[in-house]
């Protein structure tokens, strides 16, 4: 159970270094300080983690890992060992959404 709190707390703080070397300080402190909602033992926090992880895949990593590609690409540089470690990044976020079922239940044992 506790290797799922580290998972999806992992995520959040790759989330959050993202945002701060792009120097967003303030969604880089949300983005860090969603684990701690997994404190609250509630269906409602698990299911707001696993959308919010979710969303992040969608709207932060794939944005980021075709942009990046794009200018790769454009630079004539290589690009595939980046489409890799991004590819690694957001299935590790894509588990680290999957750890939220049923973490409420698992919490009180």
């Amino acid at each position: 159970m506790w290797w799922r709190v580290v998972i999806i707390t992992l995520a959040f703080l790759l989330l959050g270094a993202h945002f701060l070397r792009f120097s967003q300080t303030e969604w880089a402190i949300i983005a860090c300080t969603m684990p701690l909602l997994m404190f609250i033992r509630h269906n409602v926090i698990n299911q707001l983690l696993k959308i919010t992880l979710l969303l992040s895949v969608i709207f932060v990593w794939a944005v980021t890992t075709f942009n990046f590609i794009d200018m790769r690409i454009t630079l004539s540089e290589p690009w595939l060992r980046l489409a890799i470690i991004m590819t690694g990044v957001m299935l590790f976020t894509l588990f680290a959404a999957f750890c939220t079922n049923g973490l409420h239940q698992r919490l009180r044992h």
